[in-house]
């Protein structure tokens, strides 16, 4: 803004507070303007009423449904808990399995867990196409059950005899919020997918960011080892 406009913008703001007469003029302006479109601002306080109830009245509502969803998953929580696999997906008569849940709850927190659970009784049952598929539409706040859901989806498509793509999920798992405690053991298992693959580049790559990155991880010995052997192995 030019030193011009603001002389004259301060100008005009001290006219209105100095003056009664121009405030009085300001005030019958915006009087006027209101008057002329009160029907447009009437709209649209009503419009935003509508959306506030809507608002409030839905988060109302998901709260109620996560709070039956997660009195069904205790009962079906228990059954996997005790290998009761089909129990725990389908339910037992009185109580809703995790299908059920998902069903009926999927949206909500309780059944987004729900389709974690499943995709790992489906994996257990060696059904891999079901897992991937529950653990691909999962999705959680808590990083370490993301990445747990990333490394399923790369064992069941290591079990489909789809080494690369497993590689890129352990990748995935690994470089989730990176940690000391589980990275060393998805990229161990990416290294492995990789080796498998013949892509030996990216099985050395992964050893290699354990080696560097993970010194004190209990894979950092068995890394060094594969490292060594795979490096002699690429310069052949």
């Amino acid at each position: 803004m030019s030193k011009k406009n603001k002389k004259e913008l301060e100008k005009t703001g001290n006219e209105i507070f100095e003056s009664p007469e121009a405030l009085e003029h300001t005030v019958e302006e915006s009087t006027e303007f209101l008057q002329k479109n009160k029907t447009a601002f009437a709209a649209l306080t009503a419009f935003v009423a509508i959306l506030l109830a809507a608002y409030f009245g839905y988060s109302y509502y998901m709260d109620e449904q996560n709070n039956l969803a997660q009195e069904e998953l205790f009962s079906a929580v228990f059954y996997f808990e005790n290998e009761k696999y089909d129990l725990a997906l389908d339910g037992d008569g009185n109580h809703a399995g995790f299908l059920d849940i998902i069903s009926d709850y999927g949206s909500t927190q309780a059944g987004n867990l729900a389709k974690y659970y499943a995709g790992a009784i489906y994996m257990k049952q060696g059904k891999y196409d079901e897992a991937i598929a529950k653990m691909k539409d999962f999705s959680a706040g808590d990083y370490l059950l993301q990445s747990r859901s990333y490394a399923v989806i790369g064992d069941a498509l290591l079990e489909k005899g789809q080494p690369t793509e497993a590689a890129s999920y352990y990748e995935k798992a690994a470089n989730n919020n990176a940690n000391k405690n589980f990275s060393p053991v998805y990229l161990k298992k990416a290294a492995l997918a990789y080796e498998a693959s013949g892509n030996l580049k990216g099985a050395i790559s992964a050893y290699k960011e354990i080696v560097e990155e993970y010194r004190g991880s209990s894979e950092y010995m068995e890394a060094r080892k594969q490292l060594a052997r795979l490096n002699a192995l690429a310069s052949k």
